[in-house]
Parts: C-alpha cells; sequence; structure tokens
C-alpha cells in the first residue's frame, strides 16, 4: 500500500502548492476582459454546434489572445522587489504618503503599467515603465481621519498589462506599521498651572535645562535641539554640533497627564486631542513639557523631537472605564489633567474636561472627514477648526 500513501502524499503537496500560489497571485477581470471572456465562450459554443472551421479559427486567435495577455502580465510582476519606508507619523485627516523603492531584478525584459499598494489600503502607486535592472522612488497616498496604529501585513503588486482585459496581483508579505497622530487643532485656554511659580511653595526654582534663561554651558547636540541654539564657532572647531544650554524656571514646565478612565468614542478622542494641543502650544511657545499617562511617562523636554514622542505616545493611547489614576513623577499641583469626568481632578493644578465636537464641524461616529477651514494651518500645516474647551 506504499503507493496509496504516495498518491495521497503528492495530492497534499499539489493542494499546498496551490494555495500558495493563489495565496500570492490572483487574477481579476476588467470590465473589457469580463465581455471578452464571455465572446470567447459563446464563440467556442457556436464552433462546437456549427462546426465551424472559420469559428475555430476565431475561437483559437481568442485563447491565445488570453494566454498571451496572462504570460506578459506573469514577466510584468514575477520579479519585482518592493522595499517600504513609512513616514515617522502622519496627524489625523492628512495625507498618509507611504514611499516605495521598487527594483525590477530581471536583466532583459522591462516592466509596464505596475501599481504598488497596501494589501487593506486604496491608494496606490503608479510606476509607467521600469527598464530591466532599475529601480525606482514611488509613492501611494492614503488618509485617516482617526488616530491609532495602522498595521500593515502585506503589499501588493498588480498590473494590468499588455491589454487591459485582466488585472494580475502579487501579494509580498511585509510587515510593518502606520502611526496615525492625533489633531492639534483644538483651541485650548489652559496651559500651564501655578502662573509660572510652585504652587506649592510660591518660590521660583531653578536648574533644570531649558530653551531659555541664564546661560548654563556648552553640550553636543541632541535630536529636537532648536537649531537657534546652535554654537557655530564650537561646532566649526570640533567637527561636531555643539549647542549652548540654557537654565529655566521649573515651575514653568508644563507637565500634561492624560486619564484614560472612561469608554472609547468620540469624546475619549476630544481628550486625546486636547492633550495633543497643549503639546503642541507648549512647543510653539518654546517651553519644556511632558506628559503622564497609565503606563506611560515621558519626562520633560522641549523641540520638535519631544513633540513627536508624546504625539506618538497619544497616537497608542487606549480608554478604558477601570484604567488607573495617572500618576505624575511630580507634584500633581504642576500637572494639567485632561480627563472626561473632572472627577478625582481637585488634586491636580488644573483641569481641562474637552467638549465632544469642534465647533463648527460635525463628528460621525464611521469616523468620517469632517469639513474644515482652509484659511489657517497649524504647525503640521493642519487645517484648523476652532472648539472651546472648558478649563
Amino acid at each position: 500500500m506504499d503507493w496509496v500513501k504516495r498518491i495521497a502524499e503528492w495530492i497534499r503537496r499539489f493542494r499546498a502548492g496551490w494555495r500558495q500560489f493563489w495565496s500570492w497571485r490572483r487574477i481579476t477581470f476588467s470590465r473589457g476582459g469580463a465581455f471578452f471572456t464571455a465572446g470567447t465562450l459563446a464563440v467556442g459554443f457556436a464552433a462546437i454546434t456549427a462546426g465551424n472551421n472559420l469559428l475555430y479559427l476565431l475561437l483559437g486567435a481568442m485563447l491565445g489572445f488570453i494566454a498571451i495577455s496572462s504570460w506578459l502580465s506573469e514577466q510584468v510582476i514575477g520579479e519585482i522587489q518592493v522595499h517600504r519606508q513609512t513616514p515617522r507619523g502622519v496627524t489625523a485627516g492628512h495625507p498618509a504618503r507611504i514611499e516605495y523603492g521598487v527594483l525590477n531584478r530581471r536583466e532583459r525584459i522591462p516592466a509596464f503599467a505596475l501599481e504598488i499598494g497596501e494589501e487593506d489600503l486604496s491608494g496606490q502607486a503608479f510606476i509607467p515603465f521600469l527598464k530591466a535592472g532599475e529601480q525606482v522612488e514611488a509613492r501611494s497616498e492614503n488618509r485617516f481621519t482617526r488616530r491609532g496604529v495602522f498595521f500593515l501585513a502585506s503589499l501588493t503588486v498588480s498590473t494590468s498589462f499588455p491589454f487591459g482585459l485582466f488585472r494580475k496581483t502579487r501579494t509580498l508579505n511585509v510587515p510593518g506599521e502606520l502611526v496615525i497622530w492625533p489633531r492639534t487643532d483644538r483651541r485650548i485656554r489652559a496651559s500651564s498651572p501655578g502662573g509660572g511659580r510652585d504652587p506649592l511653595s510660591g518660590t521660583s526654582i531653578l536648574g533644570a535645562a531649558g530653551p531659555r534663561g541664564e546661560y548654563r554651558g556648552l553640550r553636543g547636540y541632541r535630536p529636537g535641539d532648536d537649531p537657534k541654539d546652535i554654537h557655530w564657532r564650537t561646532t566649526a572647531r570640533l567637527g561636531i554640533p555643539v549647542v549652548r544650554e540654557y537654565e529655566q524656571n521649573v515651575a514653568e514646565t508644563l507637565w500634561i497627564c492624560l486619564d484614560t478612565r472612561g469608554e472609547p468614542g468620540d469624546r475619549a478622542e476630544a481628550a486625546v486631542e486636547t492633550a495633543a494641543a497643549l503639546g503642541a502650544k507648549a512647543f510653539r511657545e518654546g517651553k519644556r513639557f511632558g506628559f503622564a499617562s497609565p503606563g506611560v511617562t515621558i519626562d520633560p523636554g522641549h523641540g520638535p523631537g519631544q513633540l513627536e514622542a508624546i504625539l506618538d505616545a497619544l497616537a497608542r493611547v487606549e480608554f478604558d472605564p477601570h484604567a488607573p489614576t495617572p500618576l505624575p513623577p511630580v507634584s500633581p499641583r504642576r500637572c494639567v489633567l485632561v480627563t472626561l469626568t473632572g472627577t478625582s481632578g481637585s488634586s491636580f493644578g488644573t483641569v481641562v474636561v474637552p467638549t465632544r465636537e469642534r465647533e463648527g464641524t460635525s463628528t460621525h461616529s464611521g469616523g468620517s472627514p469632517v469639513p474644515v477651514d482652509p484659511s489657517s494651518e497649524d504647525l503640521f500645516g493642519t487645517p484648523k477648526t476652532s472648539a472651546e474647551v472648558a478649563p
């Protein structure tokens, strides 16, 4: 009975290979391709019933046309190599541009009409012609109306070359992620508790490094430092970037605390956007600012690198009615608490309860885009809308 086992093993391998083939090769009909295939079947039926040699010749030509189309499209996408590069982060509502490095590994056969995109996204990058051995850059564009982390599992390479009858698609497993930052354009009134003084002692405390204040010394450049602070003479002498460091009032450091106790939804997203707006406002004003939420603490800093780190943390925040209370590493009196309910906020210097909707816009549970005023933009180029946030 060994031959039975061998046949069963061959059948199993054939089925596994067939599933693998169709997992990364898909053929779909275009509208013209569907009509052409239906016409081919009709001609074949007429040739069989009538026995007309001319119909058999026409049927053979049409079948050859389909076979050539399938073979050429396979040659186009068969040896294409793609590398994906995602942006550091993208503000919700703005284009998320994904860069692709596309290489044709064939030595003689060029590629035509290539479309590169993500398996679960609609945006496509188009390359009309790619020479043999050539590598080009292409870009797709998508929009996300909600913040969060979008996981990229695989990308697709497809073409409808040469006749546009069928679209052949090849799937490449390339894992990755796309971070969508919350919007930063909510209008806020509260920014720093204590009026620039220690609310516990009423005195100013010096000593922390900050963007401005009494001159402290020189140090090496760090990502996020203000280019205006670069000491050009020392930089030229040492050959590495060196910046001036200043003293700053510790009480002027803004701590943003986000209370994640609540149900996910529009009000929770409003709270995240409010925290993001507080960080963006501190960044524009040149202040040091830090962030704390359950399980996440970002030490105070300044500059675009600090803002990006906080926006990245806010993109990953999840709300839960049973989440713990945020515990900042400093006295709560020096912090701004963004909360949905305002309860348990008596120990904080300032409590911000965000509104549900932006003024002049509508919020939809489905996450559809909202109208914005294109006449103004925030620091990321995000069209501004207005919303009242009660302190």
